[in-house]
């Protein structure tokens, strides 16, 4: 729908001409609606009004044919699919009146009048069954606080922020209701606003434990912060009354793969493929466990069976690409070149297959044509991208403020005193795998994953305190993290606001860890952290590894990543976050001296027992030759590189970036001296 403000002229037309609409004066509103077409063709509310008005003069082809103009524009709109129940009606089409009504519910269960009509044709059509079913949803409607119906068909039809005001102001008026709260949760969680819509449906829930709708709500919501292990606890309760629902079951296998547990995720993906052995998604999620747990040919099959059964399906490609081993045939890549030049390929699957290509033609050794792929991959993701430079670079800005040496001098012996956690940090595709393997090969060292739970300590100092919250009933909008609360916040919390958070910290990533002494944590983006590490874990050993500039800013350009990672999608960001980086760290260098191991990648390539010794004595081990032959250890690795850590070192990847230096002369010159910098 096309963004209008409240007191726009085209805004001010549209409801002019409901209002001519409502006082049965069809013929001039429907006047009124074509001239406003030619201001705004595509608009939503002038094709329905349009459309309405023309069925309202009984020119019920033309309607149609506006309603399909209607639909190829905003296929989600619900009440063109309920208008053209309307027009079939009009011709005594009941079977194709029904479909319409159903799919407009489908969309926007809210719609009363919808299901009023699905009972009216129903009984017409003898379906004594379904027409029981439709009256049982008016009268819950009905039942319903008008409010409630009416934002929850704003929220089905994309308008947010007035479902939103309608939520709030009757909340404030009539105080808790559970499916009001449960709403408001899922404009939240639309808006990516996690911690409120986890903290709203908590508060549900506790008014009503067994309002199931909110429950599995709750589920996704956990999934999505990453908290995986209560997920799976609410999924569990929802088995318990339904143990075959599919959804349930499907959810259920996300949150074992995001825990960890991928051996169950794998049978209960193939227990689901079964009977939909051609489901693209189930089996594009079966490939990625697969491929966690190191069963590469059998992820390529099962990739390969998604991209068969949707060939515009660009997760199956991008992730045939992503094994980086795998190498596609003639027939594959004119496949995929097929579908990303179909003009009405969404832009999510578009984006996928020109990374794929990319990987395809940089194997193939045309350069050019990868090039150019990767480009416009990286356009396209840019173009649906929030990120802004500016906020990351004040944060910097602000944590070298905040974070001197005589505030970490006062703040001594804050925090928990446990040693257990490894942190490695750096960016994306520095290196960081490999020596996250090198560790992990260690008797003593679990290996992890790209934990979160330092990024929501984080999120929920940004969020208004050191505890999330759900937004205040007289709040305007649920609104973005305050990103200014976070660095300055550490300055306001006690020695045992950072003893709580430290522990926190341990009893989170506990679920994530075996018996082993020492755990990795190996989220790169923590390096924006070390400040609050410090404090909150003390003994914590923070390992940063580093990339020849070029080498990993270019391998940053040529990955899609599945999610956050942001800056890495314009030569101008990946280059800006890229020397906030080395003056972040050279910062945390200054103020915490010796706090800090720095890994160059470079280097443990050229010498790998020299430098694996060194990590290990840093990490206070002993030295094992199992760390040096860390292509043999067997575990999950869920990164881009987890099968190149599954084979001995190479020297391959230093000088990739060499193959595409025509191109990348604005990298270089973006990057500046931090081309010789990042050997400090």
């Amino acid at each position: 729908m096309q963004s209008l403000s409240a007191s726009s002229p085209i805004e001010l037309e549209v409801g002019r001409i409901r209002e001519l609409s409502k006082g049965g004066l069809h013929r001039d509103a429907l006047a009124a609606a074509e001239e406003l077409a030619a201001a705004a063709p595509k608009n939503r509310d002038v094709l329905y009004l349009i459309a309405a008005n023309q069925r309202c003069l009984n020119r019920i082809a033309e309607a149609l044919a506006t309603l399909e103009c209607l639909e190829q524009e905003h296929p989600q709109y619900s009440l063109l699919y309920q208008e053209r129940g309307y027009c079939y009606m009009s011709l005594r089409d009941a079977p194709h009146a029904i479909d319409a009504f159903l799919r407009a519910v489908d969309i926007n269960p809210a719609l009363t009048t919808s299901w009023s009509m699905l009972e009216r044709l129903y009984r017409f059509t003898g379906d004594d069954r379904n027409a029981a079913t439709a009256a049982e949803r008016v009268s819950t409607l009905k039942h319903m606080p008008s409010e409630v119906v009416r934002a929850g068909s704003l929220f089905s039809d994309g308008e947010l922020s007035a479902a939103e005001d309608i939520l709030r102001a009757y909340l404030r008026k009539f105080g808790d209701d559970v499916e009001a709260l449960r709403l408001l949760a899922r404009i939240a969680h639309q808006r990516d606003l996690l911690h409120g819509a986890e903290s709203l449906l908590d508060a549900a829930l506790k008014l009503t434990p067994s309002y199931l709708a909110a429950r599995l709500d709750y589920a996704r919501v956990l999934i999505d912060r990453q908290k995986y292990l209560r997920a799976g606890e609410e999924i569990e309760s929802l088995l318990k009354l339904e143990p075959t629902n599919r959804y349930y079951l499907s959810l259920y296998a996300a949150a074992c793969a995001g825990a960890g547990r991928h051996e169950q995720a794998i049978a209960l993906y193939r227990q689901l493929i079964e009977s939909s052995p051609a489901s693209p998604a189930l089996n594009v999620s079966l490939g990625h466990s697969l491929q966690i747990v190191g069963l590469r040919k059998e992820a390529a099959e099962a990739y390969q069976m998604a991209a068969a059964a949707r060939p515009s399906f660009g997760d199956a490609w991008w992730s045939l690409a992503n094994l980086k081993t795998y190498r596609f045939s003639p027939d594959e890549m004119l496949r995929m070149r097929a579908e990303e030049a179909e003009p009405d390929v969404n832009s999510v699957d578009r984006c996928h297959l020109c990374f794929a290509l990319g990987k395809a033609f940089e194997d193939r050794n045309e350069y050019a044509e990868s090039w150019q792929f990767y480009e416009r991959g990286n356009a396209l993701k840019r173009a649906e991208s929030h990120y802004r430079p500016e906020i990351i670079e004040a944060n910097t800005r602000q944590q070298i403020e905040v974070c001197t040496a005589q505030f970490f001098a006062e703040r001594a012996g804050f925090g928990v005193p446990d040693p257990d956690p490894i942190l490695i940090v750096g960016l994306p595709r520095s290196g960081s795998t490999l020596i996250e393997q090198i560790l992990a090969s260690h008797s003593q060292v679990e290996g992890t994953q790209e934990l979160p739970d330092i990024q929501r300590i984080v999120l929920g100092m940004q969020g208004g305190g050191i505890q999330e919250r759900q937004p205040a009933l007289g709040e305007p909008h649920l609104r973005a993290v305050n990103e200014e609360s976070y660095p300055r916040a550490l300055a306001e919390l006690a020695s045992e606001d950072f003893r709580r958070l430290g522990e926190q910290y341990m009893t989170d990533t506990r679920a994530f860890r075996g018996l082993k002494a020492f755990f990795i944590d190996k989220m790169p983006n923590n390096f924006r952290h070390i400040g609050l590490i410090h404090l909150m874990i003390p003994n914590a050993k923070i390992i940063d590894v580093r990339r020849e500039t070029m080498a990993c800013c270019f391998s940053n350009l040529k990955q899609l990543f599945a999610r956050g990672q942001e800056f890495t999608y314009s030569i101008e960001d990946i280059a800006r976050y890229y020397r906030t980086y080395l003056e972040l760290m050279r910062h945390w260098d200054a103020v915490l001296p010796g706090r800090i191991l720095r890994v160059w990648y470079e280097d443990v390539v050229e010498d790998l027992e020299g430098n694996v010794q060194r990590i290990v004595e840093f990490c206070h081990l002993g030295f094992e030759p199992a760390c040096v032959e860390f292509h043999k250890t067997e575990r999950s690795v869920r990164t881009a590189s987890s099968e190149q850590v599954r084979q001995p070192i190479f020297r391959d990847g230093l000088l990739q970036w060499q193959n595409y230096e025509p191109w990348l002369g604005p990298l270089r010159e973006s990057l500046g001296d931090a081309l010789i910098r990042y050997r400090e």
